[in-house]
């Protein structure tokens, strides 16, 4: 590959400019265009800039006319390989290609960052898949607070799903522990050409205390489970000694190098993100070979600010994978 942007940087270490949204976008915004304010070869950030926090305020309701130009959402509900329903939301566009969104942790199809993604793919004419994983959202199963490896079985039961039918996944892209789970996917099944990883956590053993409490593994040694509660005292949910020991022995590290060269990947990270530190974004992008790195200066975690240039990053890596013919890697 020759030298793009900046001097020669590494390929694997290209940092993917933001383009201005279109004026015909739903994400227009009124702010400058991104700048390059570092020439550093590991990463290139992108000026903070005021953008809209959601395009659409009101989802339609199912088979009708949806927020994206010329689509239409339908409610799909599929299977997984445990017998669970998982209910989803096809933004149809009549399209062959079609991209697919994974919620993060104790989130839903309805996250905002999934609803806006969807709406920009269908403005282009791109059809886009957002679904609850088992255990969240509409779908059937039991909340566990590891799953990874799980959610990566729900996601081979969505590209599946629609896989030899009308549509062919091009593209799957996840936020936040989403994010890991793509990542997984690809390191697991070589077979989606475009990946995007949006906040993903590199080490997986840090995190847990601010949730858990610094005692997490004394006590769960102690008592099998923790139950972490909100300001009320409410159980929101429970940890079991099982569930955290999925979390504990899943190998991003060893994930990031099993992904295939052919495959394209971009990681999108905030630079103030309160949750997952911009650093696991570095950490991800020494070890995958055909990736490239995008922070969004100023960016927190939901990128509550930042969702213009969040969606139009993502959507601009999309476009150019299916620009590029969009042929998946081999199967190996």
């Amino acid at each position: 590959m020759s030298c793009v942007g900046i001097g020669c940087v590494p390929p694997h270490l290209l940092v993917l400019p933001t383009t201005r949204p279109s004026t015909s976008s739903p994400l227009s915004s009124s702010s400058s265009s991104a700048k390059l304010l570092s020439t550093s070869p590991l990463l290139t950030r992108s000026s903070p800039r005021t953008t809209l926090k959601t395009m659409a305020q009101s989802q339609p309701s199912s088979n009708q006319q949806g927020i994206g130009s010329g689509s239409e959402q339908q409610k799909v509900v599929i299977s997984n390989s445990h017998g669970e329903k998982l209910v989803g939301i096809l933004h149809e566009t009549g399209s062959r290609e079609l991209v697919v969104f994974c919620h993060g942790f104790r989130s839903s199809k309805e996250t905002i960052t999934g609803v806006n993604l969807a709406a920009a793919l269908t403005k282009e004419g791109i059809s886009a898949f957002r679904f609850d994983f088992s255990g969240n959202g509409e779908s059937e199963g039991s909340f566990q607070y590891g799953n990874y490896r799980k959610e990566a079985d729900d996601l081979r039961a969505v590209v599946q799903y629609f896989s030899g039918g009308e549509h062919e996944v091009s593209a799957i892209a996840g936020h936040s522990k989403g994010g890991n789970v793509v990542l997984l996917y690809a390191s697991m099944f070589h077979d989606i050409p475009t990946v995007v990883n949006i906040s993903g956590r590199y080490a997986l053993d840090k995190g847990i205390g601010g949730r858990l409490g610094k005692d997490f593994m004394q006590r769960i040694k102690k008592d099998g489970y923790i139950d972490v509660k909100d300001k009320t005292g409410k159980v929101e949910y429970r940890v079991t000694e099982e569930s955290l020991m999925d979390r504990l022995s899943t190998d991003m590290h060893a994930a990031c190098l099993s992904i295939d060269k052919d495959c394209r990947v971009l990681t999108v990270h905030g630079s103030v993100d309160e949750m997952i530190p911009v650093e696991d974004a570095l950490e991800i992008a020494k070890l995958i070979p055909n990736h490239i790195l995008h922070v969004i200066e100023g960016a927190d975690h939901g990128y509550t600010s930042h969702q213009a240039e969040l969606i139009s990053t993502v959507l601009d890596f999309t476009r150019a994978g299916l620009q590029q013919g969009g042929q998946k890697p081999s199967q190996l």
